[in-house]
């Protein structure tokens, strides 16, 4: 499969982290999502409805990842792939990956993340 819908930075304040400091305050991540299917037939309709609708996407990213009180990022980019998969049968894998981007570590480091793959 060559078809890909690509979501990049959605930004969320959600609970996440094993320190104290995590657990009590939300921080700022951001989340990209691939979404691996097939585009011909919306291209060659230009119908909305032969396609995945990106802004529903972003709706259920956002709301699993704020809804939740992870302890691992592993946690919170899994359960935003199944979620995604389970919301549209057309999809054959999710791609999601998120940053933290303040991450709680004394060394200069911009973000720190996980990615998942996730497929039917």
């Amino acid at each position: 499969m060559s078809d890909h819908i690509e979501i990049r930075g959605l930004r969320c304040a959600v609970i996440v982290g094993v320190l104290a400091e995590e657990r009590d305050r939300v921080q700022p991540i951001e989340i990209d999502v691939d979404l691996e299917r097939p585009i011909e037939a919306a291209a060659m309709s230009d119908d909305l409805t032969e396609t995945t609708n990106y802004a529903d996407v972003v709706s259920l990213a956002r709301r699993v990842a704020t809804e939740g009180r992870f302890l691992l990022l592993e946690t919170l980019v899994y359960r935003v792939a199944r979620e995604v998969l389970a919301a549209d049968e057309s999809i054959e894998a999710v791609t999601v990956a998120a940053r933290k981007l303040r991450p709680p570590v004394p060394e200069d480091v911009a973000t720190i993340g996980v990615r998942t793959t996730v497929r039917r």
